[in-house]
């Protein structure tokens, strides 16, 4: 059977609509995925498995850290369970920073200078409690202290992180307005 050249020009026609659809839908991908990270919402599919550490681990995965065990489960969300071996499968760095694209909600760390706050002119020092990745009614993911970091095992030489910083940063004589 023979083509005439109208149906091989609409032919042409049609893989070149695909392909701009496909790389429209690429497109909208992309965009969205940087949406949520410029915005700090966990951007991921259901069943994708959880991070640690900016690695990615599959759903039903245990491993161990701080001498705990946590649990990949759907959601994706850790599940810490009982205390685990002593020795970490996982890296450590502590809560470092923003903890989206890099842990789960439910993962735990170590607090680090990220994490230090001001009380009036006093300086909490982060690295004194462990914190848990926590996640807002919007899906945005962040650091929340949930103990003393002494519920936390450190392997040999690796810690606990204590800051280098001064109450120097934290505001001097605050004022209240209006004065009470």
């Amino acid at each position: 059977m023979k083509h005439t050249a109208d149906q091989a020009v609409s032919a042409g026609s049609s893989k070149r609509a695909v392909r701009r659809g496909i790389a429209a839908a690429a497109a909208v991908a992309a965009v969205a995925g940087m949406i949520g990270a410029v915005s700090g919402t966990a951007v991921a599919e259901p069943g994708a498995g959880c991070l640690w550490a900016g690695t990615h681990y599959a759903t039903g995965t245990t491993v161990v850290a701080g001498g705990w065990n946590f649990t990949c489960e759907p959601g994706p969300r850790w599940s810490r369970g009982a205390g685990g071996q002593r020795t970490s499968t996982v890296a450590n760095p502590g809560a470092a920073r923003n903890p989206t694209g890099v842990f789960s909600v439910g993962a735990m760390q170590p607090g680090t200078e990220y994490t230090d706050y001001c009380v009036g002119e006093q300086l909490i020092d982060g690295g004194e409690a462990l914190y848990e990745v926590v996640s807002d009614g919007a899906g945005r993911v962040r650091w929340q202290a949930v103990g003393p970091v002494s519920q936390w095992t450190f392997e040999p030489g690796s810690g606990p992180f204590t800051t280098t910083r001064s109450s120097s940063l934290c505001a001097q004589d605050a004022q209240w307005w209006p004065n009470r």
